[in-house]
């Protein structure tokens, strides 16, 4: 009797083990497809990826079965890598997982781990959408009744700051196609949709156009510790032509757009895309280099407007050092 017991025990056993592991693979797939649609730019901007990051950690604390906190940390770990190595260029992905998982070592219980998880998560994510709202609010100060503005790519930054100004004042805006994967079709579309007068153009014909504009609003995807902005490819030729014209030229980034590890000498990578994005099916012998973003430089740049306020470039170390709280032996070990 007593033998069929323990056998029975170690069935049992058996069958919670192997439903436990069934449901920690489920969540790493279910990190796993938001790290593909991050990759594949089906989630696409800073600040939505920023968000679904949050969302995927929350997610993987919410549906974890580990038994032990060192168990927990291990799963959250693990979910962090596969995110991160989705985009290597938005910075808004590392700072996401770095504010929802600040604090977790000093958890010695796996429910006061998960909590701290979820309620960063869920504080981190509020926080990014009220940002979008005050950083647009802020920057439209700097439109003028009359004003056209030019913009690239598809920012949810830089179209608040645009939104916002129209509410009060008359406004036209020049969007570029922003080659190869043409957002900006979809940023003309969604000011046509709000009622903006908008003029679609080729990346080419930017400095054609800057003699009719009077401010350049784009956004960002990270922003060093010198002020250098990295943004959608062409954003610092049309930065150039902006300084040649004397425009103003202004970036919109939340925050946790900056990058901390700038701080101790490593560099904002550029992600490579697929030559299939330019040509597809393209002929043998013809070498295609197709970098998703530049860098521009902080002397081009006028301002920089940010939820807690419009600041310049040369600013950005004094922001690292207030939103993030770091040390440098933190940074070198994160």
């Amino acid at each position: 009797m007593e033998m069929f017991l323990s056998q029975k025990c170690k069935k049992f056993k058996r069958v919670c083990e192997t439903g436990r592991i069934f449901k920690q693979r489920k969540v790493y797939m279910d990190v796993s497809k938001t790290a593909k649609k991050i990759k594949e730019m089906e989630i696409r901007g800073a600040g939505d990826i920023a968000r679904a990051t949050a969302k995927a950690l929350k997610h993987t604390a919410e549906k974890s079965n580990a038994t032990s906190v060192d168990e927990f940390k291990e799963e959250i770990n693990k979910s962090k890598k596969i995110l991160l190595n989705s985009r290597p260029t938005a910075v808004s992905l590392p700072n996401s997982i770095r504010l929802v998982t600040k604090n977790l070592d000093r958890y010695s219980d796996i429910e006061g781990a998960r909590s701290n998880i979820i309620k960063r998560a869920d504080k981190f994510i509020l926080r990014s959408k009220k940002s979008i709202k005050n950083l647009g609010e802020i920057g439209s100060n700097r439109i003028k009744d009359g004003d056209t503005v030019l913009t690239h790519c598809n920012s949810d930054a830089a179209l608040s700051v645009i939104k916002e100004a129209y509410k009060t004042k008359k406004i036209n805006v020049i969007a570029t196609e922003s080659r190869p994967r043409l957002q900006g079709k979809i940023t003309a579309r969604e000011l046509a949709e709000h009622g903006v007068p908008v003029t679609l153009i080729v990346d080419s014909a930017v400095r054609s156009f800057m003699k009719n504009v009077d401010i350049v609003v784009v956004g960002a995807d990270a922003i060093g510790v010198n002020g250098a902005v990295a943004n959608k490819i062409g954003t610092s030729q049309i930065a150039l032509a902006a300084n040649e014209a004397r425009v103003t030229f202004m970036v919109a980034a939340e925050t946790y757009k900056f990058s901390p590890k700038t701080v101790i000498g490593e560099p904002i990578k550029i992600e490579e895309r697929s030559e299939d994005e330019v040509w597809k099916d393209c002929p043998g012998g013809i070498c295609i280099k197709n970098p998703a973003f530049d860098f521009t430089p902080p002397e081009y740049i006028d301002l920089i407007s940010t939820e807690i306020g419009l600041i310049s470039p040369h600013m950005s170390y004094a922001i690292l050092k207030e939103e993030f709280d770091w040390s440098i032996e933190e940074l070198k070990n994160s």
